[in-house]
């Protein structure tokens, strides 16, 4: 039987990687038994993503809530999942950034989801949540 793992959601910037912190954040959270969850977009969700698969022998995948069409779930929002998301959670919810609070948002899930949150430099829409 599967072990549960922690989930850590990382918010942050959909634009800007914010490397030199989502990077080692995402090495350091790969040494831990727990599945990364973010966005599943650029940005800082990509950095973050891209740290964490490169570490061998983590416990955990990295997961994304992605924002896709209301008319067409299996068509997500252009820039999403990024490459490195290996669960990619499809979503009715095509809202985010400046839109976060709103209910076609999936900003709710991320955090509903997550066992833990950490915030990365961002936007509106990080602030939001």
């Amino acid at each position: 039987m599967a072990q549960r793992l922690p989930i850590v959601g990382v918010l942050g910037s959909g634009d800007a990687e914010h490397a030199d912190k989502a990077a080692a954040l995402g090495r350091w959270l790969a040494t831990l038994p727990m599945h990364l969850l973010t966005g599943g977009g650029r940005g800082v969700m990509m950095a973050v993503a891209r740290a964490f698969v490169a570490v061998p022998g983590r416990a955990g995948l990295v997961v994304g809530v992605i924002p896709c069409s209301r008319d067409d779930a299996a068509m997500p929002k252009p820039g999403y999942p990024n490459p490195f998301v290996e669960l990619a959670i499809r979503t009715h919810l095509p809202l985010s950034g400046a839109d976060g609070t709103e209910a076609g948002s999936r900003n709710h899930i991320n955090v509903l989801s997550s066992d833990v949150l950490i915030a990365l430099p961002g936007g509106a829409g990080t602030a939001s949540r």
